[in-house]
C-alpha cells in the first residue's frame, strides 16, 4: 500500500475554494453597493421632513414636512377648550384668550430638525420612536389676570396698593391696600402651563377665598419712600460758562410714573426717557453758540474797505446723549447727579463779499416819479441777475445787506451780489424811528398784511397811520420788516417809521429770493 499524496488533486481542491471566496465576496460587494445605494435614497427621502419614529402630540408625523406639521399643531391648538370653573360658575375660553401662546411654526421646524445623514434616518428607523412636544409658552400676568375675572361680580376683589403723583399739590401719595376675595392664581397659572401643552380640551377648578392683594401698603410706602429719598437729592447739569441748570422735583416728578410689573405681583419705578432727552437737550441748545460768520466788503483788488460784520465762533455740546442716561440713571437711584455739558469750538470764518456796483437808478431824485418805470426797469435788472446768476453760480449762504449810508439794499450768496444795490427809504432818525443796526433773521412773512400802529397812537394823532394791504412783508427784528410802499414815488433817503421802505417789485423780488432764516445785515 502506497502512503503519497496526490498533490494534484490538492491543488485542484485549494483553488476551488479560492473561487467560491472571490464568488462570495463579488456577491458581497454588489449587494454592499446595492444597500448603500439604496440606504442613500432612502435617506434622501427624508430631506426637510419628520424622520421615522416622529411623533407630535402623540401622532405619526413621519415624512411630513415642517409646513404640513405646523397646520397640524395650529388646528389642534386652535379647537383646544378651557373649561374654567370657579365656584361652580363656568366659562369657555380658547388658550389665545389665557394667554397661552403655541408657536405652530417654530414646532414644525423642531420636528424636521436633523442632519440628513443615512446614519440618523437609519438609526431613528431602527429606534422607532421621537417624540417632540409642541411650543408652548404661556403669559402668567394675563392668565392671572383672566382667573381674577371670573370672580362673581358680587364678591368683593382685593384692591392692590398704588403710588401716584398729585400733580396739583405737588406731592406723592399711597392708596391703601384692601383685603378682599379672589383666587390662587398661582396655581391657576401652574395647572394652565402643565394641561396648555397636551393641545386637549381640559377643565380648571379654582375656588373663591379670602385673599389678600398681591400689592400691600408697605410695599407701596417703601416705593414712595425711594422716590421722596430721590426727589431730596440736588440735580443739575453745568453749563459750558459754569452756570448750571438744576432739575426741580416737579419737573422730576412729572417724568416719574410707578406701574405694576409683568407678573403683577410688585411695583416698579418708570423714567420717561423722551422727557428727559427732550428737557436735557433744550438746555444743551441754550447753551449752544451758533456760529457767525464775518463778512469783510472788498474792492475790485481785494482790498478790505468796510467790515460789515464781525465773525463770532460757535459753541457745541457734544454730550447731550450721555447727559440724558446719567439724569435718567438718577432718577431710579439716590445719588446726587453730577454731570456737565461738554462743548467743542465751532470756528467762524470770514467772508470776503466783492462791493456792488453801483447802479443809477434815479430814484433818488424826485423827479424821477414814474412808478411804471422803476417796474420796467426792476424787470430788467432781475433778468439781467438771472443771467449772470446762471454763469456765476455764486455759491454760500444767502444774505442780505442793509447799507443805511447808501440806502441801499443788495442781495448775496456767499461773497457774490445777486442782486442790487437797490435804493430803499429807511427810517427817519432825526424824528425818533431809525432803523436799527445789527445782525438779524427773517423770521415772519406775509405776501400782504395790514399795518398801524393805532396800538401806541390816538386816531388823533398826527403820526397815527393804518395803511391797508401792504405788500411782501418780511420781519427781521421786532417790528422792523422789509415791504413794498406803493405810496412811495421816490426812493434813497430816510423817512419810514423804521422799516425798509421798496418798490413793489423789489419786496417781491426780494420776498421770493429770501426765507425764514435767512440772514440780514443793518449797517451804516
Amino acid at each position: 500500500m502506497s502512503h503519497l499524496t496526490d498533490t494534484t488533486d490538492v491543488g485542484r481542491s485549494g483553488g476551488g475554494r479560492r473561487r467560491v471566496l472571490l464568488i462570495v465576496i463579488a456577491i458581497l460587494a454588489v449587494l454592499a453597493v446595492v444597500l448603500t445605494g439604496g440606504a442613500f435614497a432612502y435617506a434622501k427621502n427624508f430631506e426637510g421632513k419628520a424622520l421615522p419614529g416622529t411623533t407630535v402630540l402623540g401622532q405619526d408625523v413621519s415624512g411630513k414636512s415642517a409646513e404640513e406639521i405646523s397646520a397640524l399643531v395650529q388646528k389642534k391648538a386652535e379647537s383646544t377648550e378651557v373649561t374654567v370653573d370657579t365656584d361652580g360658575e363656568t366659562t369657555t375660553a380658547s388658550l389665545a384668550d389665557l394667554g397661552v401662546d403655541v408657536d405652530a411654526k417654530k414646532t414644525g421646524e423642531q420636528a424636521v430638525a436633523h442632519d440628513g445623514s443615512i446614519g440618523e434616518v437609519v438609526s431613528s428607523t431602527i429606534s422607532g420612536s421621537r417624540g417632540v412636544d409642541p411650543v408652548v409658552s404661556v403669559d402668567e400676568k394675563a392668565a392671572a389676570d383672566f382667573a381674577t375675572k371670573q370672580i362673581p361680580e358680587d364678591r368683593t376683589a382685593p384692591v392692590d396698593a398704588k403710588v401716584s403723583y398729585d400733580e396739583d399739590a405737588g406731592t406723592w401719595n399711597v392708596a391703601t391696600a384692601k383685603n378682599g376675595q379672589g383666587v390662587e392664581t398661582d396655581a391657576f397659572v401652574s395647572a394652565l402651563t402643565k394641561d396648555a401643552s397636551k393641545l386637549e380640551s381640559f377643565t380648571l377648578t379654582q375656588k373663591v377665598t379670602e385673599t389678600a392683594p398681591k400689592i400691600s401698603t408697605d410695599t407701596a410706602q417703601k416705593v414712595k419712600d425711594q422716590i421722596t429719598k430721590m426727589l431730596d437729592q440736588p440735580m443739575s447739569i453745568t453749563g459750558p460758562d459754569g452756570a448750571t441748570h438744576s432739575v426741580s422735583k416737579d419737573r422730576r416728578s412729572g417724568w416719574l410714573s410707578v406701574t405694576t410689573d409683568d407678573k403683577g405681583k410688585d411695583l416698579k419705578i418708570g423714567v420717561d426717557e423722551d422727557a428727559v432727552r427732550e428737557w436735557v437737550s433744550a438746555r444743551a441748545d441754550e447753551d449752544s453758540v451758533e456760529k457767525k460768520d464775518g463778512i469783510e466788503q472788498v474792492d475790485t483788488d481785494g482790498k478790505v474797505v468796510k467790515t460789515i460784520a464781525e465773525k463770532t465762533d460757535g459753541v457745541e455740546i457734544t454730550n447731550t446723549d450721555a447727559v440724558t442716561e446719567k439724569l435718567v440713571a438718577a432718577m431710579t437711584g439716590t445719588s446726587p447727579l453730577e454731570a456737565s455739558f461738554e462743548t467743542k469750538k465751532v470756528e467762524a470764518e470770514m467772508t470776503k463779499a466783492k462791493a456792488p456796483e453801483s447802479k443809477d437808478d434815479e430814484d433818488s431824485d424826485s423827479k424821477d416819479d414814474d412808478t411804471s418805470k422803476d417796474d420796467e426797469k426792476s424787470k430788467d435788472d432781475d433778468k439781467s441777475k438771472d443771467d449772470d446768476a446762471s454763469s456765476d453760480k455764486p455759491t454760500g449762504e444767502k444774505w442780505i445787506d442793509v447799507n443805511l449810508s447808501n440806502k441801499t439794499v443788495t442781495a448775496y450768496q456767499g461773497d457774490t451780489p445777486v442782486w442790487g444795490p437797490r435804493s430803499i427809504v429807511d427810517g427817519d432818525g432825526a424824528n425818533g424811528h431809525g432803523t436799527v443796526t445789527g445782525s438779524y433773521k427773517i423770521y415772519l412773512r406775509y405776501d400782504k398784511q395790514d399795518m398801524t400802529n393805532g396800538a401806541y397812537k390816538d386816531q388823533q394823532d398826527p403820526e397815527y397811520y393804518n395803511t391797508k394791504d401792504v405788500p411782501w412783508v418780511q420781519y427781521w427784528y421786532r417790528g422792523y420788516a422789509f415791504h413794498g410802499a406803493p405810496w412811495r414815488s421816490s426812493f434813497g433817503y430816510s423817512g419810514s417809521h423804521g422799516c425798509i421802505n421798496m418798490r413793489v417789485s423789489d419786496a417781491k423780488w426780494l420776498y421770493d429770493w429770501a426765507s425764514i432764516g435767512t440772514r440780514v445785515e443793518v449797517h451804516r
